[in-house]
């Protein structure tokens, strides 16, 4: 196999614009493929590697909810076939060390090829580091074959795409982190793409009320399509809030708050809307330095437990067709997450409608995409 000539958005340095250019990529190796990219939405993740806020290094290509078919395999693959169409996830993963073997596949402790060496270049030969595992804002991309779930034709790739990391994180964080029981009271704070599916995971297990906290009013009033019972306004103040949940939670505040937004204040105080022995998931990941105050007591005076939730706690080629199940019995919502859709071009516009929060998903398009949609 020969090194292809693939165009990418680059980040050459943090906090600009991307460029898009022509880069080198490099063949799979044995237990790698490569994959054509149909759609790739884009996650908050993707912006906060691009600010600057996750460190790292450039060039880079970000880019990590993607959708394609695979094009060439490495010779060691077996559970994969060209031809084949898959979601793409971040979580790449050996199934054989201590996390797999518990089942906690993002905590993956094998290093792999991928982990060590990139498959993009330059024209010069520099190095370009595949974002966050990934690096689908690329019209192809080489990953670890375990990074990727087979999903059938007939599933637009604008819905498939959403599945990789935003719906799998927010519905996980629900169902796999919290194990949510029917009847239990929730918060959700932040109704973007990871918090937009926390609220329709909410509903789904069968929660209420399930009110979601935004700032922005658009958001608030989307929450109620995917199941919100109630929504606040984040500029109410944490004082305000605290009081208003209270009231639609018998006094108590919520058997289960989540954070689905990476701002250290957002965490400080969803504590005070958490009741007396009751659960904080935090499923948004704040910047690499940032860091979080807490009152002590709210541990063993309050009995408040808190849980990190990273990527849902997934099982990818367990979760993805459970959710695409759900999807086509007409329960979980994929359609009314997407926004809008641009070319590889129109990226940096893309991100800033993403950015600015006008768009809760903004789903990039590559060449000779198949339109059809499920």
């Amino acid at each position: 196999m020969q090194i292809q000539q693939v165009r990418a958005a680059v980040c050459h340095a943090f906090g600009e614009p991307l460029h898009v250019e022509t880069v080198s990529l490099a063949p799979p190796k044995r237990d790698e493929v490569r994959v054509a990219l149909e759609y790739c939405a884009i996650c908050h993740s993707d912006i906060m590697s691009i600010d600057g806020r996750w460190g790292g290094s450039v060039p880079a290509v970000y880019g990590h909810e993607g959708v394609g078919r695979i094009e060439a395999a490495g010779s060691a693959v077996s559970s994969l076939a060209v031809g084949d169409r898959v979601v793409l996830s971040l979580i790449r993963f050996c199934g054989r060390c201590y996390y797999c073997e518990q089942g906690d596949f993002p905590f993956c402790e094998t290093q792999m090829a991928l982990d060590a060496e990139s498959r993009l270049s330059m024209a010069d030969g520099t190095p370009v580091v595949q974002g966050i595992k990934v690096g689908a804002f690329a019209e192809k991309v080489v990953v670890h074959e375990s990074q990727c779930i087979p999903v059938d034709d007939d599933l637009g790739g604008d819905l498939a795409c959403t599945l990789s990391c935003g719906v799998m994180t927010g519905f996980g964080a629900v169902t796999n982190t919290a194990r949510m029981e029917a009847g239990a009271t929730c918060v959700v704070v932040g109704a973007g793409g990871v918090g937009i599916n926390c609220v329709q995971g909410a509903a789904l297990a069968g929660a209420s009320p399930v009110i979601a906290i935004d700032v922005h009013d658009e958001k608030l009033a989307m929450a109620h399509t995917f199941g919100a019972t109630h929504t606040l306004s984040a500029g109410m103040g944490g004082e305000a809030l605290a009081d208003n949940v209270k009231a639609l939670t018998g006094g108590r505040g919520a058997d289960y708050v989540f954070v689905a937004v990476g701002h250290p204040p957002a965490i400080e105080q969803s504590v005070d809307l958490v009741r007396n022995g009751g659960n904080l998931v935090v499923a948004g990941i704040p910047g690499r330095t940032d860091t979080v105050t807490l009152v002590a007591r709210v541990f063993g005076g309050r009995g408040v437990t808190i849980h990190g939730s990273k990527m849902g706690s997934a099982r990818p080629h367990i979760d993805v067709p459970r959710m695409v199940s759900l999807h086509r019995q007409g329960h979980l919502k994929l359609a009314e997450l997407v926004s809008n859709r641009y070319t590889l071009d129109d990226i940096n516009q893309a991100l800033d409608a993403v950015r600015d929060g006008r768009e809760l998903k903004s789903v990039i398009v590559y060449d000779d995409a198949p339109g059809v949609r499920a």
